[in-house]
């Protein structure tokens, strides 16, 4: 994964726990802020949510816009929020780690596989909630992708 696409100034840690579509539009905003979307894809990633949940389990949670929103891709980007007492995604689901993507053509998949197989291991996901610098955070997504 390139640092185009993630970076140190896309991750915030500890950040204090609040209702789900908050998450989402705070995800939603940092990847406009970093340029990768422009704002109209928040909403497509609340439609998103809506749909279906974009809580993927072991404590992760992955906000994207629907395909009708992807016209507001401008690149591929990945911010990543850490909340150490989670946020409520309902039916029990607590996330820990907020991933917003945004990816552009193929990409999409390619930094959704990557995540995925990251995040597959529980150990990973803990060590994403407990990593205390942004280059933490990296160097796991980097490391996991390569288990």
């Amino acid at each position: 994964m390139n640092s185009d696409i993630l970076n140190e100034n896309n991750i915030v840690l500890n950040e204090a726990s609040e209702p789900k579509f908050s998450a989402i539009e705070r995800a939603g905003r940092m990847l406009v802020e970093r340029g990768y979307v422009e704002k109209e894809y928040i909403e497509g990633m609340k439609a998103r949510e809506n749909d279906v949940t974009t809580y993927i389990g072991n404590g992760i949670a992955i906000p994207h816009g629907v395909s009708e929103y992807v016209k507001y891709i401008k690149r591929s980007g990945i911010v990543v929020i850490q909340y150490p007492n989670g946020v409520d995604f309902g039916d029990g689901n607590i996330a820990y780690i907020v991933i917003g993507i945004a990816g552009k053509d193929d990409e999409h998949l390619e930094i959704l596989s990557s995540i995925a197989l990251t995040c597959q291991y529980e150990e990973n996901v803990k060590k994403l909630r407990d990593a205390k610098t942004p280059q933490e955070i990296i160097k796991i997504l980097q490391e996991g992708e390569e288990q």
